[in-house]
């Protein structure tokens, strides 16, 4: 092995060491072994993906990724392929609001929290005694944009943290309709709240809605007024941070644990209060989930 790659896979497994989530979950000498096997006589920095993405495998949580140079110059870009946030009223003054994920930077982002933040408005004409939070087809992304599409209808205050693997806290929360972390903004203007961020929500999650998409079922589990429907999330609850690699391959480690405004850590799929099963693409014609959502709001006050 030439000591260019060397040095490269080292500094990869170093990386996953000090950072990963479960780090203390699994023998380092014993994946350095491995992983040193695997790239075998490796000459170059690419001769060592394979064995990389091996060893975050053997991390067991279900979410980190290794994106090579090509692909990892295809993320930063602006041009990402998403799909448009839906905003309308539905009968008996209910907001409906369909939050897929999002990916990318710059404009896409942009974009994206501005065409949510007018769906937000168009769906609370008149305004909404209650809203639908429809998250199952979001399968993740970027949470912030979505909290700040959300944020006026969450209601100002703390709405979560991630918690890493020495148990340290960093809090999500919501000011002024704009979400923060550890009480820093993350970048988005502010939205005046909707319905005083109090009204009650229903939250609908599938076995779609996966990493920030569930980062956003979280930020509304204990708030006041609001309830779940649907059926088990993807159970990837958890946050990942991407770390650079000299090629400028990119190593995306899941570091950090979702947790609810309560304090609960979520790590695996997040049960929804009223399980109901989601037949949306799969033929059918009617929407279960929908229909017990707008019936548990109809009988909340102010929808009554």
């Amino acid at each position: 092995m030439s000591d260019e790659a060397r040095s490269y896979l080292s500094t990869a497994l170093t990386v996953m060491e000090n950072n990963a989530l479960r780090r203390d979950d699994v023998d380092w000498d014993e994946i350095r072994r491995t992983a040193f096997t695997e790239a075998g006589d490796a000459q170059r920095p690419a001769d060592t993906h394979q064995a990389i993405e091996a060893a975050l495998g053997s991390l067991g949580d279900g979410h980190s990724r290794f994106y090579d140079p090509k692909r990892a110059k295809e993320l930063s870009g602006d041009q990402q392929v998403r799909q448009p946030v839906e905003g309308r009223a539905l009968p008996g003054r209910v907001g409906y609001l369909s939050l897929p994920g999002v990916k990318g930077s710059g404009k896409v982002l942009q974009r994206y929290v501005r065409e949510g933040r007018d769906a937000v408005a168009k769906a609370d004409r008149p305004n909404a005694c209650g809203w639908v939070i429809d998250l199952r087809r979001n399968r993740g992304g970027n949470m912030w944009p979505m909290l700040a599409v959300v944020g006026p209808i969450l209601g100002d205050g703390d709405v979560g943290s991630f918690v890493d693997a020495d148990g340290k806290k960093t809090v999500w929360s919501i000011e002024k309709g704009s979400p923060r972390l550890d009480g820093d903004s993350t970048g988005w203007g502010t939205s005046p709240p909707v319905g005083g961020g109090s009204v009650p929500v229903a939250v609908l999650t599938s076995r779609s809605t996966a990493s920030s998409g569930e980062a956003v079922t979280v930020a509304f589990r204990g708030r006041p007024a609001t309830r779940s429907f649907g059926e088990d999330t993807t159970g990837v609850p958890t946050g990942n941070a991407p770390h650079r690699l000299s090629d400028g391959a990119i190593l995306n480690l899941t570091e950090v644990r979702d947790a609810d405004r309560t304090g609960r850590a979520y790590d695996g799929p997040i049960p929804p209060d009223q399980p109901v099963v989601d037949n949306l693409g799969r033929g059918g014609s009617k929407d279960p989930v929908l229909d017990a959502a707008t019936e548990w709001l109809s009988e909340q006050p102010g929808c009554a």
